[in-house]
């Protein structure tokens, strides 16, 4: 294919492209704070994973999605914030539009932790609504699943992401602490340790546990000090690495295959047994 990412196809390609599959991967972004990454790092490592998901699986991917549920972030004067209630409203129209479109195996994916207020909730309510079951992959989750340790590759990847886009150069170099960066682990530890929610984290998964907000932006990550191209580069090419390995590990093709059972399960043996229940009195 010319292309994987559905805005840079024209509309006979789409077309096509439903005429023999219909795999949807959707990233779901955040702009926030990031230490001295760009603002958009998070989104650009799930649209980076997409692709690579898209061209295991013959998918197609939508992109261009990074405004939704930040978090503690917004103390960064940079990060957008969303509600978790108007993210699912408008992530829910997308994807009725999408299956109107035909792409009935929908996979969203994030790379951001709150992500999961506004997507998991989508996807049930989704189904509930329409009986399509469409998939959510948290890569968090994920790696756990194929006992990968994102935390280890973490900042590798959110660099290897912005190569595997072709836009390595968006990362800056020689960025100097301030109240919105730091490479010191200790500093930013110390910095959270000032917000006593932390001790009520501990609850619930991520962000859904207490609402509060970081202590200073530079709280939210410590990130890496890149002071060479020729660094950045190495540090892109281990992300890179670690990216296609993960995805490997995953299985696409195996994931898919089981996503279109559960639609089948759904139609063929959930619905003909409960439909008239399940369906407001409408089979």
């Amino acid at each position: 294919m010319r292309t994987r990412f559905l805005s840079k196809m024209t509309n006979g390609e789409v077309e096509q492209y439903l005429d023999r599959n219909d795999i949807i991967y959707v990233p779901v972004g955040v702009t926030e704070t990031h230490g001295a990454l760009p603002l958009d790092s998070e989104t650009v490592l799930a649209e980076a994973i997409a692709i690579i998901m898209a061209e295991e699986s013959d998918g197609i991917v939508l992109h261009n999605l990074p405004y939704f549920f930040a978090g503690g972030t917004n103390v960064g004067r940079g990060t957008i914030q969303m509600s978790v209630k108007d993210g699912m409203t408008y992530l829910d129209k997308i994807a009725k539009s999408l299956l109107k479109q035909g792409f009935r195996r929908q996979i969203y994916v994030t790379s951001h932790g709150p992500a999961y207020l506004t997507v998991s909730g989508m996807v049930r309510d989704f189904f509930d609504e329409t009986k399509v079951p469409v998939l959510y992959i948290d890569m968090l989750k994920a790696a756990e699943s194929v006992n990968l340790n994102l935390m280890e590759t973490f900042h590798d990847m959110s660099i290897g992401a912005y190569k595997v886009l072709g836009r390595l150069e968006d990362v800056p170099l020689n960025v100097p602490e301030s109240h919105s960066v730091t490479y010191d682990v200790q500093h930013m530890l110390a910095g959270m340790s000032k917000n006593p929610g932390n001790a009520l984290g501990k609850y619930a998964y991520q962000s859904g546990a207490v609402g509060s907000y970081f202590n200073e932006p530079s709280d939210h990550m410590a990130t890496l000090l890149l002071k060479t191209p020729e660094e950045r580069e190495a540090h892109a090419d281990a992300g890179v690495q670690a990216i296609n390995e993960l995805v490997k590990a995953l299985d696409m093709p195996t994931i898919v295959e089981t996503l279109r059972q559960v639609d089948a399960y759904t139609k063929d043996t959930i619905l003909p047994k409960y439909g008239a229940h399940l369906l407001g009195g409408k089979a």
